[in-house]
């Protein structure tokens, strides 16, 4: 492997992901970059294969007649074929649009239709019948090019060509003219409009931030100065693309460190696949962290008498050493160790969470157990994080402190408490909204984004993150409180998947939860509790009552005000497809409080049930009407409540 040089701060001249890679497959052509699982075998790929993958799709949209400032939208799971053509994009004065791989047609048509997009690549026959469906809904779409060949002979649509086809044309192209990719990378503009970005899109459609190649690369500079990374540091790929945390890891961490990114063969085997690399580098969002700790806690309700016990025993004593500010040598020895080792962390040495908070309850599991865990906190507007916390002081209460002494944080209009608006200002964040002027003019002001959060600072100069502004709420009598910090704590249970915390106005707080099928279904038939489907499993006595329970010991760690006093069992999981959650994940509570009207009413009626009686409409667009009871439970003495409704 030739000893080349590294890239630092100092290339002003590599301001685009083309220049990066073109630098990288120069310098060290022979070091791994990129490795995929295929067939259980998982494959590499140099900095030069990477950079001849990039070279022929390149030149194969140059055949087609593309034009600088021409948008492409990538849809389909985390693949070295996905990456490419985003670089190769931008190698062709192009701009990217990253298109979450589970955008229902109507959201998919938008948003190709907002970018108008002329080229659309597409990973397999799935995401190419979401196209197909679409028609002459989206008009600006001339080319469809699919990576997956299987299914794809029965169409015969003129815009379709396969990845394939494409690379042979790009290599024509390139027996043409050798240094014809060359003069377009070298060409690129660092300050050009290179990505468009989603923003999450809680109470409307997202918006499309626009980035430049030379503000991405920056700011992954100022990132990498307070987490460095190098090529000794394995990354697996698993949150999607679009979403602009893993645009910074996947593309300017790895261009600019050479650490080598994986990709998971399917969403299914993450986790066996993760162990088997056993990343050095990892982020994931709040909810798979929440995931693997309840996994671990199922895993133990599956174990023996003996084994339950002892992790138990060694878990309280891991804990209580964490609460003391030391590491419990025992618990590490006979149960940290080989837990990491099983959840493929055992190598982790830098570990971080971002997109929504995480529990408090989640981050002492992993902080205990020796993982290092720190929360990161930004915007997509942002260029995503620019707080994170120091290796010495992580405080799970809060988001940590700013990267460096360019990116400036206050807090607009604080109340009496210090709570107000997080406002953030640095050299390197989005360049405005695409099409949309009245929104950037809205949320940057004079240079400042106006983040929608409330937050304070804390003692120790750390940042804290309470919830969106428009999501804090008030119980009567002005009791102020935050749904999304007890949807957290419910969430750490294992039995749990979602919360809703409704209350607003009201005299009490009450939950919409739902579920974690995976593990209630499996706590059931351990139990002899028969059930058909998750409709079924959710109204029976037996998880009420196990869910009481849960709820009953979330409420001894809150104050008295904020204490859950009904819940509801939902029939179904919250959704993105249903418009329910953003596609990070996040809750859309105006869409709760609309679709769930009757049910909240009823919460908070003297009524102990409510019949549902609706129709609900999978990803295929095939329809189940569902008929069911479902019950309200109170926990505890519950005030008297005034009659009030939803929409209030």
């Amino acid at each position: 492997m030739m000893a080349g040089r590294s890239v630092t701060k100092a290339d002003r001249h590599l301001d685009t992901l083309p220049k990066l890679l073109a630098h990288n497959a120069r310098e060290f052509p022979d070091e791994t970059a990129l490795r995929e699982k295929t067939f259980g075998i998982w494959v590499s790929q140099t900095w030069s294969q990477y950079q001849d993958n990039v070279r022929r799709i390149a030149l194969g949209l140059t055949s087609l007649g593309f034009r600088k400032g021409d948008t492409v939208g990538i849809i389909g799971d985390n693949r070295p074929d996905w990456v490419a053509a985003e670089i190769a994009t931008h190698a062709c004065g192009g701009i990217s649009l990253g298109l979450y791989r589970d955008l229902m047609e109507s959201e998919l048509g938008y948003l190709v239709n907002y970018a108008e997009s002329r080229f659309v690549f597409a990973e397999d026959e799935e995401q190419v019948d979401k196209f197909l469906t679409l028609d002459d809904e989206i008009p600006s779409v001339e080319w469809i090019i699919y990576e997956d060949p299987r299914g794809m002979r029965k169409y015969d649509d003129p815009r379709l060509m396969s990845l394939e086809e494409l690379r042979k044309r790009g290599d024509e192209l390139h027996a043409a003219d050798p240094r014809l990719y060359e003069r377009m990378a070298d060409e690129t503009d660092g300050d050009a409009l290179a990505i468009l970005c989603t923003t999450s899109g809680t109470t409307s459609h997202p918006k499309l931030a626009m980035i430049s190649g030379r503000r991405l690369i920056n700011h992954c500079h100022n990132y990498l100065s307070v987490d460095p990374k190098g090529p000794d540091d394995e990354y697996v790929s698993v949150l999607q693309l679009p979403w602009i945390m893993e645009q910074l890891y996947v593309f300017g961490f790895a261009l600019i460190s050479r650490m080598k990114v994986n990709f998971v063969e399917d969403q299914e085997t993450t986790m066996s696949d993760m162990r088997e690399i056993g990343p050095t580098f990892l982020l994931l969002a709040p909810r798979v962290w929440e995931q693997i700790a309840a996994d671990v806690r199922a895993r133990m309700m599956d174990s023996s008498w003996i084994k339950r016990k002892l992790y138990d025993f060694f878990m309280k004593i891991g804990l209580a050493a964490f609460e003391k500010g030391r590491v419990s040598r025992l618990a590490t020895f006979f149960l940290y160790n080989a837990l990491k080792d099983r959840i493929g962390l055992s190598k982790v040495r830098s570990a971080a969470t971002g997109g929504a908070a995480l529990g408090p309850d989640t981050f002492k599991f992993f902080l205990a157990m020796g993982v290092p865990l720190r929360q990161l906190y930004g915007q997509t507007e942002t260029l995503g994080a620019y707080t994170i916390h120091e290796p010495r002081d992580v405080n799970f209460d809060t988001v940590g402190v700013a990267f460096n002494e360019e990116i400036e944080i206050r807090v607009d209009k604080p109340d009496p408490q210090g709570v107000g608006e997080i406002v953030t200002r640095h050299a390197n964040m989005f360049m405005g909204y695409y099409k949309n002027e009245e929104a950037t003019k809205g949320d940057l002001r004079d240079g400042w984004m106006h983040s929608g959060d409330a937050g304070y600072f804390d003692a120790n100069g750390h940042l804290v993150v309470i919830d969106r502004i428009s999501d804090l709420a008030e119980m009567s009598g002005n009791r102020r409180y935050s749904p999304q910090f007890i949807e957290n704590k419910l969430k750490f249970s294992p039995f749990i998947a979602e919360a809703v915390i409704l209350g607003n106005k009201r005299d009490y707080l009450a939950a919409m939860i739902c579920v974690r099928y995976s593990i209630v279904s499996k706590w059931a038939e351990k139990n002899r509790i028969s059930f058909t489907t998750y409709t079924d499993l959710s109204s029976r006595k037996e998880v009420y009552d196990l869910i009481y329970s849960e709820v009953e010991k979330i409420n001894d760690t809150l104050p008295e005000a904020q204490r859950i006093r009904k819940f509801v069992l939902l029939y179904k999981e919250l959704d993105p497809d249903d418009g329910e959650l953003t596609r990070t994940r996040k809750v859309r509570r105006g869409v709760i409080a609309e679709k769930y009207g009757e049910i909240i009413d009823t919460i908070y009626s003297d009524q102990d049930h409510v019949d549902i009686d609706t129709t609900i409409t999978f990803q295929d667009g095939t329809k189940q009407r569902i008929q069911t009871t479902i019950a309200v439970r109170k926990v505890g003495d519950v005030p008297e409540s005034r009659a009030l409704t939803a929409a209030e």
